[in-house]
């Protein structure tokens, strides 16, 4: 029963080191993206808990590993599978803004300002500066970024 339990402790110190320093077995590109610490962990504490919970049935030692060793190669491979499909699914990074045309909601110059933009699909007015003064209604192409704002100049 000792092994179930050091299997299982270990598992669950990969668990909370996969959650709290993000993810260890990244580097290592095996499989379909790779194995995910969380999946390696909760399949240690399965083969751990299972065991254990096997052990005390009174099952012989034999038994007890494969039941262990089934239901951790089922949830480390249910687990892993749900982490590629939620990873699969994460938004692509936005297009670059420079180039993007748009117009001046409100006057802007060195001190700020608004713009929308045309066709950008994460946000679409903006705080804005520009080098000019520039009225509201003037249609501007951004130059630069510089986090969430955008330098922009007259078109």
């Amino acid at each position: 029963m000792t092994v179930f339990f050091v299997v299982g402790a270990i598992g669950l110190l990969l668990l909370v080191l996969s959650l709290v320093v993000g993810e260890i077995f990244e580097s290592f590109e095996i499989g379909d993206g790779g194995i995910s610490g969380l999946a390696v962990g909760i399949g240690a504490v399965v083969f751990g808990a299972s065991g254990v919970l096997a052990q005390s049935a009174d099952l012989a030692d034999v038994w007890a590993y494969v039941i262990a060793a089934a239901f951790a190669a089922v949830a480390g491979f249910v687990a892993q599978t749900v982490i590629n499909r939620l990873s699969a699914s994460e938004d692509a990074p936005p297009p670059p803004l420079e180039g993007a045309f748009g117009v001046l909601t409100a006057t802007t110059g060195p001190e700020g300002g608004e713009v929308r933009l045309e066709g950008v699909r994460d946000l679409e007015s903006r705080l804005a500066w520009a080098d000019e003064e520039l009225s509201a209604g003037t249609r501007v192409v951004v130059v630069g970024v510089s986090g969430s704002r955008v330098h922009v100049r007259r078109v």
